[in-house]
């Protein structure tokens, strides 16, 4: 067969299309910047044409839920705009935070064919899912969140801090992924044992990066303070327009970096979970 008609070169150039025409679309509708676009025709190209449908599916799944979250009750989260570095448009640092662990797995999958590069994928995508869906429903709990170090009441949108909605919202948002991932497998022709040992080793994997995301978010993610509203960012910048000074955590671990750690142990802990079925 000849170069340019080499099936792997086709899966890309399709990836290449449909990550255009969703980072097209998603820049349309807000949910994105025009960097968020260049991070999601990155990764989406990467993903969906290294991994395949199912990899395509879970990281389809997760851009539009997420993104139909972020747009939920929207003017009851404005106001916790200042709190968090940024606003619900990704830009390209958080698209490849988000989607940048998934399209190294897709990368390794051709590299080094082997069922356990799945897994991981599956739990990437599980926990970053299932931090969204956790900050985007846990800030309308009608309770305020507490500290998940010291069990300590802190504001709302305070990084790590939780909700039993925020939890609730977390388990569902890391399920969605795992049975999108065991049903997809399913189709694929797997048995019935094997899709239901992802699906809980995705879930499970989805469970621990979002609570990894919130233990960093309470020790070493940096926080930074505005003098002059008086309030917690993790922004260097206030909305306000004012610099701010950090008063804990860490300054190169900033809110992108937690997501890829959290995305990166997702992939593992479902990675080591699925390892005797690979």
């Amino acid at each position: 067969m000849s170069f340019f008609l080499s099936p792997l070169l086709l899966r890309l150039a399709v990836g290449l299309v449909l990550s255009i025409a969703i980072g097209g679309a998603g820049y349309r509708r807000g949910a994105l910047t025009g960097g968020g676009v260049l991070g999601a025709v990155v990764t989406g190209t990467m993903v969906i044409g290294l991994g395949g449908w199912v990899w395509a599916a879970l990281l389809i799944a997760f851009f539009v839920s997420s993104s139909v979250l972020s747009f939920y009750r929207a003017h009851e989260k404005e106001e916790l705009a200042e709190k968090f570095a940024k606003g619900h448009r990704r830009d390209l640092a958080q698209t490849l935070a988000n989607g940048g662990i998934t399209a190294v797995l897709a990368i390794l999958s051709q590299v080094w064919p082997n069922d356990i590069w799945f897994f991981a994928a599956v739990g990437a995508m599980a926990a970053v899912n299932a931090d969204t869906w956790a900050t985007e429903l846990g800030v309308l709990s009608l309770r305020k969140p507490r500290l998940i170090t010291s069990g300590r009441i802190v504001d709302v949108g305070t990084s790590g801090g939780v909700t039993w909605l925020g939890e609730a919202a977390s388990l569902g948002g890391a399920l969605f992924i795992g049975l999108l991932g065991g049903v997809g497998s399913l189709i694929a022709g797997r048995d019935g044992a094997w899709s239901a040992a992802l699906v809980g080793a995705a879930t499970l994997g989805g469970m621990v990066g979002s609570a990894g995301d919130s233990v960093l978010g309470a020790t070493l993610q940096a926080i930074y303070w505005c003098d002059v509203c008086q309030k917690e960012t993790e922004s260097q910048m206030h909305r306000c327009g004012t610099p701010t000074y950090q008063i804990r955590g860490s300054h190169w671990l900033d809110n992108d970096m937690v997501n890829a750690i959290a995305s990166a142990a997702g992939a593992l802990t479902a990675a080591i979970a699925g390892y005797g079925l690979t």
